[in-house]
């Protein structure tokens, strides 16, 4: 299978380390910073629900050890991927990491603005299918609220689902598809596709994962060219101010024809609401 899920690994880190240890002269940020598959830059003052989950222990400082990103749903719940924290992703069984962090308010994960967050509990979808990334999300509590700065969650039925509509995806991934990490915040406009479209794309088999709307929503442009990359996993996915899906897996980057796919928000509210804390 060619899919995958689009969490920044440990090993993938230390490999980059590697990589910026041997470079020569001071830090120069590089120009694909600016932009997301197709993107811009985002600041979080205007999207303050948008959040890096991070582990120093596993990912080291050099971006606040960012590793997913995530969303700020009430006071003192985050909502992101659960294949961020399996152990494939960790390099480790995450009962033995001691900190996970949010890092709310920090567009450039090289700088010490904003505030980082210890991570109380970590709930992980005990439905999610590793196999299929079928209900994909975990929820985060915090240990101190981050009053303000939630986003609405959209129900079943919500027009913000709608085939057509715009929609902007958050993160701090790779930005070109080839392992150009963004060390700043930055969103990509894409829209929402008709289920049908996503099912084609990915009918399942040995080539392509299986898209299944009854948890999954998928989005991104016919001629491709923007989308989520990896290290964007657990980041938001909001169209008419709503967050309807959390950054999943897909095909390649910004691939023709191989959309990203999402965790459909509203195949799980229900579990979101009944573990959110104030």
């Amino acid at each position: 299978m060619n899919t995958f899920t689009r969490a920044l690994t440990a090993t993938l880190v230390s490999s980059l380390a590697l990589t910026a240890v041997a470079a020569v002269g001071p830090p120069v940020a590089h120009a694909m910073d600016r932009s997301v598959i197709g993107g811009d830059a985002a600041r979080t003052a205007d999207h303050p629900w948008v959040v890096a989950v991070g582990s120093r222990q596993l990912f080291g400082s050099a971006r606040s050890g960012q590793f997913c990103g995530a969303a700020v749903v009430s006071a003192r719940t985050v909502v992101t991927a659960a294949h961020c924290f399996d152990r494939q992703i960790l390099g480790a069984d995450p009962d033995r990491v001691r900190d996970f962090r949010v890092i709310a308010g920090r567009d450039d994960l090289r700088g010490e603005q904003g505030r980082e967050v210890a991570v109380s509990d970590i709930w992980v979808n005990p439905r999610y299918d590793r196999r299929t990334n079928a209900g994909d999300l975990a929820v985060l509590t915090l240990a101190k609220p981050l009053p303000g700065a939630a986003v609405p969650l959209a129900g079943a039925g919500d027009a913000a689902y709608g085939a057509g509509q715009s929609a902007s995806v958050y993160g701090w991934g790779d930005t070109g598809g080839d392992g150009s990490y963004a060390s700043s915040l930055h969103s990509s406009r894409v829209r929402v596709l008709k289920d049908r479209e996503c099912a084609t794309a990915y009918p399942g088999g040995a080539a392509a994962g299986r898209f299944r709307a009854e948890t999954m929503v998928c989005a991104g442009l016919p001629e491709g060219g923007r989308d989520a990359c990896q290290g964007d996993s657990g980041g938001p996915l909001v169209a008419g101010g709503k967050l309807i899906g959390l950054v999943s897996w897909g095909s390649g980057c910004g691939v023709a024809g191989q959309p990203g796919v999402y965790t459909r928000i509203s195949a799980l509210e229900k579990e979101i609401t009944g573990r959110m804390r104030d």
